[in-house]
């Protein structure tokens, strides 16, 4: 069962294997958004550093020059095991251990407004991926969560704290799961968020990760609360990249 899967007693056939001249920064920043990629490379100092590649082709990684730190930046994939699979090949060219990820959620309390920024205190491991990388639990604690907060009154910006539910599942995020996990007390749904930090965890690295209130799924119908080609609020505003950056500028 997925939930023995957890080896810790033998090697894994396959490893990550860094460069001798991997980049050394002071963070990497994690983005899901193409329309945040392209607002990065219009508006900050960056220039390609490397690549990583997948079956699908061969994408960028940046090094952007910001207030006299040195920060990698990439663009991943939707989804635990993509977005694992290249933050492990990532560390083969990069060398940091702070890795700071945001990107858009679902949002389980209808009191939540759109676009707040959600920080997850641990997240609910519906999905295969941390089975790899962590004994199995029900939840894995976002070990950082707090530091992510205390940032964000530092810059006065508002956010909200709460568990997180982590699916593989788009498509069956049914009304009784939506029920059992609002009743845990979590606010916030995607599908990345408890996989990479057990890749985090596994490797020694550092996750400072947040979320934006996107979508309603506390309604009689599913809201998308945002119509086609509107940004602020969702998981392309742009504005939060300048938040990631400068969570990363605190570390």
């Amino acid at each position: 069962m997925i939930i023995d899967s957890f080896d810790d007693k033998s090697m894994a056939k396959i490893n990550p294997k860094p460069k001798e001249n991997r980049l050394k920064c002071d963070a990497c920043i994690v983005t899901f958004s193409n329309i945040i990629e392209e607002y990065v490379l219009k508006n900050y100092n960056v220039e390609q550093c490397s690549t990583y590649k997948m079956v699908t082709g061969t994408f960028p990684i940046y090094k952007i020059n910001y207030n006299g730190k040195i920060f990698a930046f990439y663009k991943t994939f939707l989804g635990a095991p993509a977005s694992v699979g290249i933050l492990e090949d990532v560390t083969e060219v990069i060398d940091t251990n702070k890795f700071v990820v945001f990107g858009g959620s679902g949002c389980l309390d209808r009191e939540i407004a759109h676009g707040k920024i959600m920080i997850p205190i641990e997240s609910y491991r519906d999905e295969g991926t941390s089975y790899h990388y962590a004994p199995a639990s029900d939840y894995i604690k976002i070990k950082n969560a707090n530091k992510v907060a205390s940032f964000m009154e530092s810059k006065k910006i508002p956010y909200i704290l709460g568990k997180n539910w982590t699916t593989d599942s788009f498509y069956r995020e049914t009304e009784n799961n939506i029920a059992k996990r609002k009743a845990d007390g979590c606010i916030s749904v995607e599908m990345e968020c408890s996989a990479m930090q057990a890749v985090c965890d596994f490797r020694g690295l550092e996750l400072y990760y947040f979320l934006t209130s996107g979508d309603l799924l506390d309604a009689p119908e599913w809201d998308e609360r945002h119509v086609e080609g509107e940004y602020a609020g969702t998981q392309h505003d742009t504005r939060h990249f300048d938040i990631a950056i400068e969570l990363a500028n605190s570390l």
